[in-house]
């Protein structure tokens, strides 16, 4: 099956004209000494909770220097002073996304989607709302979309089934709202190519977009850990929060977690990474499955 997909043209054009950033060893172009480092860290951990280690100076040289190109910036220092001071607005959520990882991947960790699949099947016909935090790029709720279409009996049975996927990231979560992905994107099947995504033609060759009976499961929102107000249509029946944990330290940690307590449902499942345990909350989640927990 196959179709045009026009949006990826503009997407395209204005790609081609954006302009290339030049990356600078540490020190040939911005003096970045550790104080900088340290008030990075520190403004990154108040900011959005995390723990930045002290081996990361040269990916925040390599990051940060964007923006102080970007905001004509001579120095470091100037640009943290002028986040600091409250002089920046709308920079905050930049220099956010400059220091966020977003690495993922479709149907990564694929028994979860498995067991997502049979937990599914067990609530047939209940409504059911499931929150993917740090959806990145879109790959991870659009794998959990395919999930609730190949698990439910048809089209009506699957709007049973609300997905709420949330990143900190604004541009990545643009992306993810697209659904756009080359046609070779790792861990999506022939069969689920074809079943689930539209071939562009043309100028947008080698390009899938994510088909619309299969979007409209998802609202895509920006969502920080750290903010105070968690409105988002909580409580949940099953949470993926995978490869987050792992950027915040003890202390948060422990307040993320909760908080995630308090927006799902008695019983509601929680899917975390493969490198996460969560052993040190045994009295708000027990272990469920692989890397799967039950809320207390």
């Amino acid at each position: 099956m196959s179709a045009v997909l026009p949006a990826i043209d503009d997407f395209a054009a204005a790609s081609a004209h954006a302009p290339l950033v030049r990356t600078a060893a540490c020190g040939s172009e911005f003096n970045f000494g550790a104080g900088d480092f340290e008030r990075v860290r520190r403004l990154i951990y108040q900011r959005a909770g995390i723990s930045l280690g002290a081996g990361k100076q040269a990916m925040v040289y390599s990051r940060l220097s964007r923006r102080l190109r970007a905001t004509a910036h001579a120095s470091f220092g100037a640009y943290l002073q002028w986040l600091e001071h409250g002089g920046a607005g709308p920079e905050w959520q930049e220099f956010v996304n400059c220091l966020t990882t977003n690495l993922t991947s479709f149907f990564r960790e694929e028994h979860h989607f498995d067991a997502l699949g049979a937990e599914l099947r067990k609530r047939a016909g209940a409504p059911t709302r499931i929150w993917c935090n740090a959806a990145s790029t879109g790959e991870e709720p659009y794998s959990i979309a395919i999930t609730v279409a190949e698990t439910c009996a048809d089209v009506q049975d699957a709007q049973r089934v609300r997905i709420v996927a949330s990143d900190i990231d604004t541009r990545v979560l643009a992306s993810a709202a697209r659904g756009v992905y080359p046609v070779e994107t790792r861990g999506l099947s022939r069969e689920r190519l074809h079943a689930h995504f539209l071939r562009g033609k043309g100028l947008n060759a080698g390009l899938v977009r994510v088909k619309p009976v299969l979007s409209k499961l998802i609202e895509f929102r920006q969502h920080n850990l750290m903010a105070e107000d968690w409105t988002l249509g909580e409580p949940f029946d099953i949470v993926f929060c995978r490869n987050v944990m792992i950027y915040f330290d003890a202390a948060t940690q422990r307040r993320v977690l909760e908080r995630m307590h308090r927006a799902m449902k008695p019983g509601a499942l929680l899917f975390a990474g493969h490198a996460e345990s969560l052993a040190n909350a045994a009295d708000l989640f027990r272990l469920h499955g692989k890397t799967i927990y039950e809320r207390v």
